[in-house]
């Protein structure tokens, strides 16, 4: 799929969304924004999109997404628990059908030895459940806020589809209760 353009992603996700009449919210930290425009800078976005909450403090985290100050405080921020607590507060603040949140280290820096630049969790909720992924980019920091949007994206699609190839109405399975799963790194 990484050949694909991503506005040609982005048309995709509407399609199905619109189709199956579903509505998608984002949580983001360190794309800032950046899934929401990409969504909203297609024409009809307006029939799917819930909205997007941008929480790059902490404090905005807990306030704006109800996510636990002590999962802050025992995990940082860029950690699969907070992706995952970011994504059920974005559906449930947004009311939205499926929601999908972005909270890693971009760049340059801001990296640790056990949080490098590049390290980036994304998460999709929906009524099925929680769905959290690992990545660690390579590139600088634009690549990196580029490569997360476009993850992001094409995990709303992968959930979307899954629901789709089950008959269902979004429900994708494979929940994820530990708190978090590889993905390609």
């Amino acid at each position: 799929m990484d050949s694909e353009p991503l506005i040609q992603l982005v048309e995709r996700l509407q399609a199905l969304c619109l189709e199956r009449r579903l509505t998608v919210a984002t949580a983001e930290s360190c794309t800032g924004g950046l899934i929401a425009k990409l969504i909203t800078d297609t024409a009809g976005s307006s029939g799917y999109f819930r909205g997007g909450i941008v929480s790059y403090a902490d404090e905005a985290k807990a306030l704006l997404l109800g996510v636990p100050q002590e999962q802050l405080i025992a995990h940082g921020a860029v950690s699969a628990q907070v992706a995952r607590s970011m994504a059920l507060g974005a559906v449930n603040r947004m009311r939205a059908d499926i929601a999908v949140s972005v909270t890693g280290v971009s760049g340059p820096g801001g990296g640790s030895p056990a949080k490098p630049v590049g390290l980036t969790y994304i998460a999709v909720a929906d009524a099925a459940g929680v769905e959290v992924r690992r990545f660690a980019w390579a590139g600088d920091r634009a690549a990196n806020r580029e490569a997360s949007a476009r993850a992001a994206v094409e995990l709303l699609l992968e959930r979307l589809s899954a629901g789709l190839e089950a008959g269902g109405t979004g429900d994708a399975g494979g929940t994820d209760d530990a708190g978090g799963t590889d993905g390609p790194e």
